[in-house]
């Protein structure tokens, strides 16, 4: 079962040169079989490691790819949408943390890894943020 969602920033931690890479490795060797991403944060990671000069828009793109193919991906469905809306009115988060909190949620998973969420927070009593940082 894909039960842990990982947000943008640890991937984005992965493929650069950043000393957090080796944590971050070493959570998704843990929880590999567990994981699920969605089609947001993909495109999420390619716009950022291209717009902040970390890849080359090849060299993300054949990232992308190979997440693809080792990692099960949700798409974002018009219903996530309005869960996303739900979740920002109800928390403050902005749209696009709201989002991936909605696609985490929607495909049942019970922990999100992320760097920019409030680390031990339970999102409608089923998704921990998990800051893997702390």
């Amino acid at each position: 079962m894909k039960d842990k969602f990982i947000d943008t920033n640890l991937l984005v931690y992965l493929f650069s040169d950043d000393k957090k890479a080796s944590s971050v490795n070493t959570l998704i060797k843990k929880h590999f079989s567990s994981i699920l991403i969605s089609s947001q944060v993909l495109g999420e990671l390619f716009n950022v490691l291209t717009r902040k000069n970390i890849r080359t828009s090849s060299e993300a793109r054949n990232i992308v790819e190979e997440l693809v193919r080792h990692f099960e991906v949700a798409p974002v469905r018009n219903d996530t949408v309005i869960h996303a809306m739900r979740i920002n009115e109800a928390t403050g988060f902005s749209y696009w943390d709201s989002l991936v909190v909605a696609t985490a949620l929607d495909n049942g998973c019970n922990v999100l890894y992320s760097e920019d969420l409030q680390h031990g927070q339970v999102i409608e009593g089923q998704l921990k943020i998990i800051n893997p940082f702390k």
